[in-house]
């Protein structure tokens, strides 16, 4: 398939619009439409429905295609870019909140650094395409064991960091005298369902063999100061870095006993570090050792 076909459907099938396809894309409608006649024809299938725009069954399941293919290309233009380039004397770095730990952020050079912090997810198609030049991804994991990370593409990931964690509670909650909690005995509990803050619900369901852990609220932000103040107000728990938890103002953090399970860090990169990219993944390895 052309790529380029691809892409202008893609962003037809998003937009479900032709003319706001051709104003995005900077075409003329008549070639977006150009555009996916050549993609039906190529394939042998009708991908589109017209009045209105849709994807077609066939269409749908292209869709589910389209995306990592299109993100591998990125991928592999961005790292043959970068391999051609001069080292840039900035750094750009994508990292999660609670990656962002007070060892991490002492690392980073004192000037030209530009800093994101995204939902874990799109951290490494960030570092793939080229949008940063390191991701900071965090998660649960076995002590010692690497994270599970999406293949978007071919990169490195180095474990710089791993620490306790903590179940995340309001000063009144009954279990907050706890000296330890089991991840097995609060299933039933009222959780909140933060993915770019908290660790993520579906790990914990993960490390508990359950389907359980269902979300009181969601929080799609990425401000641990409001994850704190939503705990505190009693809309739910969290699970957090033992050290992050720590500093959460109007709760209390209970280390987490059972499952045996570590906050994991990792520094993701994709081909040969150089200039400040390398000098921050050597200073995170010292300070590591």
């Amino acid at each position: 398939m052309d790529p380029h076909l691809l892409r202008t459907y893609v962003t037809v099938a998003r937009l479900a619009s032709f003319s706001e396809a051709a104003r995005e894309l900077g075409y003329t409608q008549s070639a977006v439409s150009q555009h996916i006649a050549a993609l039906e024809q190529d394939l042998g299938a009708a991908l589109l429905t017209r009045r209105p725009v849709a994807p077609t069954p066939a269409g749908a399941r292209l869709l589910e295609h389209a995306d990592p293919l299109l993100l591998r290309l990125d991928a592999a233009r961005a790292e043959i870019v970068r391999m051609a380039a001069t080292p840039e004397q900035g750094l750009t770095l994508a990292a999660t909140p609670t990656a962002l730990t007070r060892r991490t952020v002492r690392a980073l050079p004192l000037a030209g650094v530009t800093l994101s912090v995204l939902p874990r997810d799109e951290i490494p198609a960030a570092v793939a395409t080229g949008a940063a030049d390191l991701g900071l991804v965090d998660g649960l994991a076995a002590p010692n064991d690497p994270l599970r990370l999406p293949d978007v593409a071919p990169l490195t990931a180095r474990g710089i960091a791993q620490e306790p964690v903590a179940v995340l509670l309001p000063e009144d909650h009954p279990l907050a005298r706890r000296t330890g909690l089991r991840l097995a005995d609060l299933v039933d509990a009222r959780w909140l369902d933060a993915p770019g803050t908290g660790l993520p619900l579906a790990r914990l369901r993960t490390a508990c063999g359950t389907a359980g852990f269902r979300p009181a609220l969601r929080y799609d932000g990425t401000d641990l100061r409001t994850l704190a103040a939503l705990v505190a107000a009693g809309h739910g728990l969290a699970l957090l870095p033992r050290p992050v938890a720590d500093e959460a103002p109007g709760t209390v953090a209970v280390p987490l006993t059972a499952p045996r399970v570590v906050h994991r860090t990792e520094l993701l990169h994709a081909g040969t570090l150089r200039g400040p990219a390398a000098a921050l993944a050597a200073q995170l390895d010292v300070t590591r050792s």
